[in-house]
């Protein structure tokens, strides 16, 4: 422990840092969602399709993350793998009202649980059900189900309904993360 962190947890300081990975497949929201978590001030007013990945901050009362933003066009995905290593928390984000592609999310979401580097460690898992607002989206209970989540047995996870474009749900799947990392050994 540095001298600022030994001072930082002595005056009450010293929130934990994570890294967050957040993922799901392209135009599920992902980007849109870490965007509303941001501070209002560092906000963007145009969201593009990210390429690659990106990396964005944002805090919560207990813990300061960075988020690390992958793409989730089909060229890129084999990327989410490079980042599983240092990965804390996976945030997965799925279009509820997409039901042609939840099979495929489905099966994203088994490749990442079952990578080397992510099932031998105990990563949260907070599952975003985003789009909630669209007509044709499927409740949080029926993507938990056709996602399997309920066989997920090594690792917490947490489903929330979202509006990534009014932050409803949001805040909620976020509190649930921080616990999960406060929870965890600093």
């Amino acid at each position: 422990m540095g001298l600022l962190d030994f001072f930082s947890k002595l005056f009450g300081g010293g929130s934990k840092q994570a890294q967050v990975l957040c993922v799901g497949l392209d135009n599920s929201g992902k980007t849109t969602i870490i965007n509303q978590l941001k501070p209002k001030d560092t906000q963007s007013e145009d969201i593009v399709p990210t390429v690659g990945f990106t990396v964005e901050k944002f805090k919560s009362s207990a813990v300061n993350f960075t988020v690390f933003d992958m793409s989730g066009q089909g060229k890129y995905r084999n990327l989410w793998e490079h980042y599983y290593k240092d990965a804390q928390a996976i945030i997965f984000v799925i279009d509820s009202s997409d039901k042609l592609r939840m099979v495929v999310a489905k099966e994203e979401l088994d490749l990442l649980i079952k990578h080397q580097e992510i099932k031998t460690k105990r990563v949260p898992i907070l599952c975003f059900a985003n789009k909630m607002d669209l007509r044709d989206a499927l409740s949080s209970v029926k993507v938990s189900q056709m996602l399997e989540l309920e066989k997920i047995k090594d690792k917490p996870w947490h489903i929330c309904a979202s509006n990534a474009m009014t932050g409803e749900g949001l805040h909620e799947g976020i509190q649930w993360l921080s616990d999960q990392l406060t929870q965890q050994k600093r």
